[in-house]
């Protein structure tokens, strides 16, 4: 399998060889689902905390003699139905982590991977030596007509990229060590460098 290479003015000036064991693999969405339900369980901080009404502070007293009075019967001033009283069934902290095996992970990978290319949603350059400003990124993006929700993946930190890139709301740079299903699936357009391919065949051998 091969791939057109582009400059950063949107001109051709060459192919590049892909694996097809990371480029041409099946399509897989129930694995692919997997790996982004766990990715974005993982991301959660599972801090959110309020106190129930054996939790709150005060309400120890009955706030009023149980008939006679014409109102109705309470117990506590911190139950559920008082302001300020409890929360009832009050959110704890809580382990959201889930776990998935690193084959599976990267098949998911794969699979994600091979589809977009299949769709040419992958789009590879020569290089990413840009200005860090963000009229750069522009000028980039239109030229490579990948103007809407589009990750941009170097080989290593590329400051100027990731400067350049930083007002697009809709664009985002990252590694090829760490880019993941979940940074495909969000995308319409990934633009690699030719040697983040490479990085990325050799991490997934």
């Amino acid at each position: 399998m091969q791939a057109k290479v582009f400059n950063l003015e949107g001109q051709e000036v060459g192919k590049v060889s892909l694996d097809d064991k990371v480029f041409g693999a099946e399509y897989n969405e129930d694995l692919i689902h997997q790996a982004v339900v766990t990715y974005l369980a993982n991301q959660r901080q599972g801090t959110k905390s309020t106190l129930t009404r054996s939790e709150v502070a005060g309400g120890g007293r009955k706030p009023w003699r149980q008939k006679g009075t014409g109102r109705a019967r309470q117990g506590s001033i911190r139950a559920p139905q008082w302001v300020h009283g409890g929360v009832v069934f009050a959110p704890k902290p809580r382990d959201f982590e889930k776990k998935m095996n690193a084959q599976m992970r990267r098949g998911a990978f794969i699979s994600a991977l091979s589809a977009m290319m299949k769709e040419k949603a992958i789009v590879v350059v020569d290089n990413m030596n840009i200005d860090a400003k963000t009229k750069a990124a522009v000028k980039v993006l239109d030229a490579l007509k990948t103007n809407r929700r589009v990750t941009v993946v170097t080989e290593s930190v590329n400051d100027n990229a990731i400067r350049a890139f930083a007002n697009l709301a809709d664009a985002s740079v990252t590694t090829a060590d760490i880019l993941n299903t979940y940074d495909l699936v969000v995308s319409d357009y990934v633009v690699m460098t030719k040697d983040a391919i490479k990085k990325i065949e050799e991490g997934n051998k």
